[in-house]
């Protein structure tokens, strides 16, 4: 496939407008085009090994789960290991593509691959995305009448109002009298200087209507994962499940005050990779993540919670095997997806 029409492709698998306003997703590094890709590399982490994975199996695009470049970079040279991995991605003609946290959202992804650990379960969102397309630009739309002596005056203030669009006129008859009717969209502080504006005539102000605009929600996509088990199991028991499912011979664990090993465990919440903001504040018999700071651990065990704790990348890795096989139906089998051997969680016990 054409490197952009592949792009378009995982863009329309996991939209990155899905993404956190505070990542960095999407396609980070591209070959000069045109660029054709056969074979497609799947990482979790890309380090200078997976790299040179990529380069000895002739990888044309490598798709790393966690972006590689997160923070600006100054300059390309051979001094860091983030700026080596661009000078041979480049040197190698091989794109790099991250779409991390849209990952996390899509009801197809990492989250709902990581709650198949706890066995049959039912799972919402714990915070739910909204619909980044609708509706249209601003936060409120502002509608009034105005007759014709104040209409030219007021739509000639109203334009110098930055963060302001969707403005219409309407003729219409407003108690026996031909008015026109003014519909805008605008932001919060555009808003302010609006009503100020309209608040001048005591008459527009009267006619005046705001509405809040409100993204719908998406079902079942978003942060985080709150899942009732269809049975509740003991917490030794969801240990096991979590190992096997993630095929790790040991995890931590912090037991909630008042329970055991034996307390039964009906709700879980559960944050791939870095939880804590994600999972503050749930109420839940369990946290499931890969890492928490200790303070957080304290503030979820003193509230009865018991903690499952992987390391970061542990609960996300093992969703790549699963990734190559619905996006090879996605991609309707037109390039060889495989997934990286080298990619490793950097910690070990």
């Amino acid at each position: 496939m054409n490197l952009r029409e592949l792009v378009s492709a995982l863009n329309d698998f996991a939209s990155p407008a899905l993404a956190e306003s505070w990542d960095n997703v999407g396609l980070l590094v591209e070959p000069s085009p045109p660029h054709t890709v056969k074979t497609l590399l799947l990482t979790n982490d890309l380090t200078e090994e997976v790299m040179e994975e990529a380069v000895q199996k002739k990888a044309d695009l490598v798709l790393s789960y966690h972006p590689p470049i997160f923070t600006p970079l100054k300059r390309v040279t051979w001094k860091t290991w983030k700026e080596r991995l661009v000078v041979r991605a480049l040197e190698n003609r091989i794109g790099i593509y991250s779409p991390h946290t849209a990952y996390d959202a899509i009801p197809h992804g990492v989250n709902n691959w990581l709650a198949k650990g706890l066995g049959a379960c039912t799972s919402v969102p714990l915070h739910p995305s909204t619909a980044p397309s609708s509706p249209a630009e601003g936060t409120h739309r502002v509608e009034f009448c105005a007759d014709a002596e104040h209409l030219d005056a007021v739509l000639f203030k109203i334009k110098d109002i930055p963060e302001i669009s969707c403005l219409t006129t309407l003729t219409a008859r407003v108690e026996g009298e031909e008015q026109t009717r003014v519909s805008l969209n605008c932001s919060q502080k555009a808003l302010l200087e609006v009503v100020a504006l309209l608040s001048q005539n005591s008459l527009l102000h009267h006619k005046t209507e705001i509405l809040l605009l409100q993204k719908p929600l998406l079902p079942h996509t978003g942060m985080g994962r709150l899942c009732t088990l269809s049975e509740p199991v003991s917490l030794s028991d969801v240990i096991e499940r979590i190992k096997g499912h993630l095929q790790l011979p040991h995890i931590r664990v912090a037991v909630g005050t008042g329970r055991t090993l034996e307390s039964p465990v009906k709700k879980a919440a559960l944050c791939a990779g870095s939880g804590s903001s994600v999972l503050k504040g749930t109420e839940a018999d369990l946290y499931l993540t890969g890492e928490m700071s200790h303070h957080d651990v304290l503030d979820a065990v003193a509230n009865g919670i018991s903690v499952i704790l992987c390391e970061h990348s542990n609960t996300e890795r093992g969703f790549l095997s699963e990734l190559r096989d619905t996006l090879a139906i996605h991609l309707q089998n037109k390039i060889n997806i495989i997934v990286s051997e080298k990619d490793r969680d950097p910690l070990q016990v």
